[in-house]
């Protein structure tokens, strides 16, 4: 490098042509290419473990053929052991433990869906109880009403109600009756 004195700026010389720049730089760009298609086929590969019908363990990337025994996957992905066949499952009973061994391994999405139906399960019944206490709430409060409604009507003390226009009313002996009917099967219904 040298310097200009008149501007102070550096002024960048170019000595002998780089040879080697051209070829690194082809080199870094085939890395760059080749290296997504080897992870990819890294990630997509599987291995396979079982055991063949003489007893001895296989591993291979190919998958088992259908007469393999305890044959799981291996590698990339969690294993899933397979203890038989979904036929065999099937007529024995255990479809279900045969799908859930055979299922591969939950999602991520699969998980936050399982995640928020648990949720919601969680808050429906949340919500249930809730609405079940309101209701034994209410329904005490009703009983107590009708019991001490039942005790002012079995007094002799002189009731008074309002009428249809306002008008307060004494209570006939007719009338209590009638009101002590009902009220006996509110208490009846709300005391349980």
């Amino acid at each position: 490098m040298a310097f200009d004195p008149r501007s102070q700026n550096r002024i960048i010389q170019k000595s002998e042509p780089r040879l080697h720049e051209p070829i690194m730089n082809k080199a870094l760009f085939a890395a760059l290419l080749v290296a997504p298609v080897v992870m990819l086929s890294a990630a997509h590969g599987q291995t396979y473990q079982w055991k063949d019908s003489s007893g001895k363990t296989v591993i291979s990337d190919t998958p088992p053929p259908g007469s393999a025994k305890g044959s799981r996957s291996i590698g990339a992905k969690q294993p899933a052991v397979v203890t038989g066949s979904a036929e065999n499952a099937t007529e024995n009973g255990t479809a279900e433990k045969a799908k859930a061994a055979s299922s591969e391994p939950q999602t991520v999405a699969e998980k936050e869906l399982d995640f928020r139906k648990r949720q919601q399960e969680a808050r429906e019944k949340a919500e249930k109880e809730e609405k079940e206490a309101a209701a034994a709430r209410q329904k005490r409060e009703t009983c107590e009403r009708a019991r001490n409604n039942y005790r002012m009507l079995q007094s002799d003390t002189p009731i008074s109600q309002a009428d249809s226009k306002g008008n307060l009313q004494t209570m006939d002996a007719a009338r209590r009756s009638q009101e002590l009917e009902r009220t006996r099967r509110i208490m009846q219904e709300a005391c349980k």
